[in-house]
């Protein structure tokens, strides 16, 4: 089934005849072993005759093709463009793709399906989840992608000299690229080692690439994954692998997939033999990857308890009881209720995966989500989260640490103790206030943190003196601060002649609105690796107008508060209006954040 589908496909994106199909079936591996494997000196003689014959065939077909260049098709049209530019797309190139293209087309997808199957069905809380809701089908795929890609591994060669990780490499160096190890970079994924289809970010796997050589047939794989997945949860949710089965895998450094995948299951429970509405109403699929909004846990409240004036603790559970995700300090989920949606900083007890549990300032003045969440929240409410999401990583190197939480802030930060205390680290704890009574968890935060923690009422005549405080930090200190815009401003300021990387803020709302048209100018971005020239309208974002244009650059929050959305700048003056660059990030004028930063001028030169 894995191996025939995306074959099919494959011939029918090329152009190839039906008549041609069964012979390039036979040797289409060959390649694979040949170019990525490591086949045994008796294997080599077979591999060596199959891609041959492979070569052979194929070349007979485009010969035909050429021929008669009038059919439909990849390679038509490639032989329409080799016409008309030969200069730019070679006879050579024909040749070498009406390979490669099959093979890219057909081994990665039928490989990546069967990883995906053995994954689900191996999870089967979450191949339940997928069977009730046809709609988790895209976020599970490129969850399959992220843990289970069939292209693991791929070589490269560095075009400048540059250095990864303290290692140099020179201009030139041959690199083999291990995808499969950045798709599970904690860096960048939360618990990257459990497998989550309502991960938020998991599109932003490496498994296609990234870049001007990023897989152009991507969304093609993910539309065959999605309608397979789609036809066998509605006919067979009770299909299950069969147990005990070996697993082998074709020997070789860059795809990886099982040679053959073994289920079972009653024919008597098919969901057609009770009604045919299984097989009439197919899933409907847009073109690309899952909008991240889209991606949300259903959650249930089980416990609304007030922590402070104007505050609330709110616990959320699985409604099924099962563990909820694990999160690391300074995470984050975005909660869903109806047309609201707002980012709370989780703070409750790591290790417990039984519920998540943020707290909620009421603020009157506010855009209306916390008076809503204040006013309706009630235990048993059924809502929907987004994450966990960090953007504010605690590193967990540094000698000593300096916290800072004013107000509501202290959330994220009580959650950095707490990993600070575990690990016994040397940290100090300073939480500012308008009085005890607006304090939330203080109790606790006495209880457990009393040494470290100095507290700051504004009633009681304690107030914070930042450069007090500040002033003989000791050599590789951090900073780590959430809290009123006007105190980070103030830190911000305060840290203009520290080392770089000392202070780590984390604000709550963007400063301004992302986007005046009536006050922005037009300018165009040239994208050095891509070889285009985007323009940017007064009315858009550089985000917006690099997704129109079809290239993919990750994003997150929208409102220069992640940094998700950095892209590299190598020519023009940079309009800094994000919250996470520090100022002498900024200074360098060699990133920028895409979804509110602009040109100071007309133009932009970017690294992608």
């Amino acid at each position: 089934m894995f191996r025939e589908i995306p074959m099919a496909v494959a011939l029918r994106f090329l152009g190839v005849p039906e008549e041609d199909a069964q012979e390039l079936r036979k040797f289409s591996v060959a390649h694979t072993l040949n170019t990525w494997g490591r086949p045994s000196p008796e294997q080599q003689l077979q591999v060596a005759e199959d891609v041959g014959r492979f070569w052979k065939t194929a070349q007979g077909i485009l010969d035909r093709m050429l021929a008669e260049p009038t059919g439909e098709g990849w390679m038509y049209d490639s032989i329409r463009m080799h016409e008309a530019h030969p200069d730019i797309v070679p006879e050579s190139y024909l040749r070498s793709m009406m390979m490669a293209i099959l093979v890219a087309a057909h081994e990665t997808t039928a490989f990546a399906t069967a990883n995906a199957f053995r994954t689900l069905l191996s999870n089967r809380d979450a191949w339940n989840d997928v069977c009730e809701n046809t709609a988790l089908i895209p976020s599970a795929i490129e969850e399959c992608l992220r843990a289970a890609g069939s292209v693991v591994a791929w070589r490269r060669i560095a075009t400048d000299d540059t250095e990864v990780g303290g290692v140099k490499i020179p201009k030139g160096g041959k690199l083999l690229i291990v995808q499969a190890s950045a798709n599970r970079d904690p860096s960048h994924f939360e618990n990257p080692d459990e497998f989550d289809i309502y991960r938020h970010n998991a599109a932003e796997h490496l498994t296609f690439g990234y870049g001007a050589h990023q897989c152009m047939g991507k969304n093609i794989a993910r539309m065959e994954m999605r309608v397979i997945l789609d036809e066998f949860v509605r006919r067979l949710p009770h299909m299950q692998l069969v147990e005990d089965q070996a697993f082998e895998y074709l020997p070789n450094t860059s795809f990886r997939g099982p040679t053959s995948l073994w289920v079972e299951w009653e024919p008597a429970q098919n969901p057609e033999r009770r009604t045919h509405s299984v097989l009439e109403n197919p899933t409907h699929f847009p073109i690309g990857a899952p909008v991240k909004d889209e991606i949300l846990r259903r959650v249930v409240v089980k416990e609304v308890a007030r922590e402070a004036e104007a505050v609330i603790r709110i616990d959320l559970a699985d409604p099924h009881g099962r563990e909820l995700p694990d999160w690391s300090p300074g995470s984050h989920i975005e909660l869903v209720s109806g047309e609201w949606r707002r980012y709370y900083s989780l703070c409750g007890a790591r290790g417990d995966r039984s519920r998540l549990s943020i707290a909620i300032l009421r603020e009157p003045e506010g855009r209306g989500g916390s008076v809503h969440f204040h006013d309706t929240l009630k235990p048993g409410d059924v809502l929907h989260i987004a994450g966990p999401k960090n953007h504010f990583h605690l590193d967990a190197s540094a000698p000593r640490y300096t916290l800072i939480a004013g107000g509501i802030g202290i959330t994220p930060i009580l959650a950095m103790a707490d990993r600070l205390k575990a690990l016994g680290k040397p940290y100090a704890l300073h939480y500012c206030g308008a009085g005890r009574r607006t304090m939330a968890f203080l109790d606790r935060v006495e209880r457990d943190h009393s040494m470290a923690l100095t507290a700051h009422a504004g009633d009681e005549g304690c107030r914070l003196d930042l450069p007090g405080v500040l002033a003989d930090l000791s050599e590789g200190e951090q900073v780590y601060s959430c809290g009123p815009e006007r105190m980070l401003e103030a830190l911000e300021a305060l840290a203009v002649d520290w080392p770089e990387g000392t202070l780590h803020i984390e604000h709550f709302t963007a400063r301004s609105s992302i986007l005046d048209p009536e006050n922005e100018h037009a300018f165009e971005v040239v994208l050095a690796d891509s070889d285009l020239t985007v323009q940017v309208g007064n009315d858009q974002t550089l985000l917006e107008a690099l997704t129109a244009a079809g290239v993919d650059v990750p994003s997150d929050c929208c409102e220069g508060l992640c940094g998700t959305c950095e892209v590299a700048v190598t020519e023009g003056g940079i309009d800094h209006r994000d919250l996470v660059l520090s100022r002498a990030e900024r200074d360098a004028h060699d990133r920028m954040m895409a979804c509110c930063s602009r040109a100071k001028g007309k133009r932009l030169v970017l690294a992608l």
